[in-house]
């Protein structure tokens, strides 16, 4: 079937139907009911059945949700259908759920499309919270059941080149727009499929955002972008949520354009704005176990790609060896995450991953290793009232017997919360004049001493 015979079929169905103006003449008011579902389900198979969705793509949307929408109308009124009395607002929603079930991914497609929600998290075909500013809400969308719910995993996970069933339960992916999706099913999930989305913005956040959402001060803004520039290696460490990877984000806008740069990532989420950028993404193995390039693999090629900078989305094994490696041998700059709670945590866990390598290496030289490849580590946070802020900037300044030293530059100190619930602080330096700050007047960088003063 080509696209021409597609539409034809959109715009006269298989099946003569009755009009739908009884439908559209009804007043009385529906909710998410078994029977709703159970008709926008029977429409769904109606329409697949007369629909090649491999030719889907080729279709422009706006003239395919046309066709979906008149197609919809018409299976309405076909009496072998289940009958429920829709008001026009009802009729216009249900048919806008048709056109999405078809072409997007169903009752999470209006989620996706709010640039409020920062995450959705499916618990159950009837279970699904969102994230909006910093703070988990549960919401009114459902599915039909466990096998609706399946239909939408499928359709995301396959439009990735993947597949999920009894034997892989698990999947990591990402969406077109770069949102990262993990799904994980029965036997594994107990109570039915689970999805997670971690949406990002179309516009990644700027300094400037961060600035007005007070994660940061306009000092502390400036010392990144001054870090960024006099190529200081740099840690972000930070738990779950914590604004790791905008914060990332935000710091690679201060590379020049003129060097080279090569992100290395598990799903890839940086979206850097230069043009000299290589970026690499890990595949997992396939089901003979076959096939599987790590993060580490990565890693050791990028060091033949002759980049200036290595960007690693975040370090969770063995290769933080090699990342290590790349900032002790000429990659000034690179930068990277890790999940952990505190800048001491940040450095046992480098520590335990080298150990991870199987190298057998003695500890006091691992320090000394990461003593020597990390500059800066900085501590992202988010607070209880949801918001992000970057609580810690810590110098790595040596080794005092096999203990890594650090000191500590700009910090949040909490002071309490207000009747609304927020937080209130304020950011403080501490007096220390960093070592880094000799590297800046090497490498240009106007930053005044006076920034480091007390206040």
């Amino acid at each position: 079937m080509d696209l021409q015979e597609l539409l034809r079929k959109l715009e006269n169905p298989a099946h003569e139907m009755d009009s739908a103006d009884r439908f559209l003449s009804s007043v009385s008011r529906i909710d998410i009911s078994d029977e709703y579902f159970q008709l926008k389900a029977d429409i769904h198979d109606k329409l697949t059945k007369i629909i090649d969705l491999s030719l889907l793509e080729g279709v422009e949307e706006g003239r395919l949700r046309r066709e979906i929408n008149k197609a919809t109308v018409t299976a309405l009124a076909d009496k072998t259908l289940a009958t429920i009395p829709l008001n026009t607002s009802e009729h216009e929603r249900l048919l806008k759920e048709i056109e999405n079930e078809v072409i997007g991914l169903g009752p999470l497609e209006d989620l996706i499309q709010d640039p409020t929600v920062s995450d959705i998290l499916v618990n159950s075909y009837n279970s699904v919270y969102v994230e909006r500013y910093g703070k988990i809400e549960k919401t009114r969308v459902r599915f039909k059941d466990d096998a609706h719910l399946m239909r939408i995993i499928e359709k995301i996970v396959s439009a990735v080149g993947r597949r999920i069933d009894e034997i892989s339960p698990m999947v990591d992916a990402r969406l077109a727009d770069g949102s990262r999706v993990n799904v994980i099913i029965p036997p594994l999930a107990l109570d039915g499929p689970c999805l997670s989305i971690r949406r990002f913005a179309v516009d990644p956040l700027t300094l400037k955002d961060l600035i007005v959402l007070k994660t940061i001060t306009p000092m502390l803004g400036d010392l990144l972008k001054a870090i960024v520039q006099s190529r200081l290696n740099v840690l972000i460490s930070g738990g779950t949520g914590s604004g790791k990877t905008t914060l990332l984000n935000v710091m690679s806008q201060f590379i020049s354009p003129s060097e080279r740069v090569v992100t290395i990532e598990d799903s890839a989420e940086l979206q850097l704005k230069q043009d000299h950028v290589v970026r690499l993404e890990t595949r997992p193995p396939n089901l003979e176990g076959q096939g599987q390039v790590t993060q580490r693999n990565l890693v050791r090629n990028s060091l033949r790609m002759r980049p200036d900078r290595i960007i690693i989305g975040e370090v969770r094994g063995a290769e933080a060896v090699d990342m290590l490696q790349a900032m002790n041998t000429g990659h000034d700059g690179s930068l990277t995450t890790v999940h952990a709670n505190t800048p001491v945590d940040a450095l046992l866990r480098i520590e335990t991953m080298v150990n991870m390598a199987g190298f057998n290496l003695p500890s006091d030289y691992i320090k000394k290793f990461i003593s020597s490849a990390i500059d800066v580590v900085i501590q992202a946070e988010r607070l209880v009232d949801g918001s992000r802020k970057i609580v810690s900037l810590q110098e790595i300044t040596g080794m005092e017997g096999n203990v890594i030293t650090m000191q500590e530059i700009y910090s949040f100190e909490q002071s309490g919360i207000d009747k609304d619930g927020i937080i209130l602080g304020s950011f403080h330096t501490h007096g220390v004049r960093p070592k880094f700050f000799e590297k800046f007047a090497k490498m240009g960088v106007p930053i005044p001493e006076k920034l480091f003063e007390t206040k």
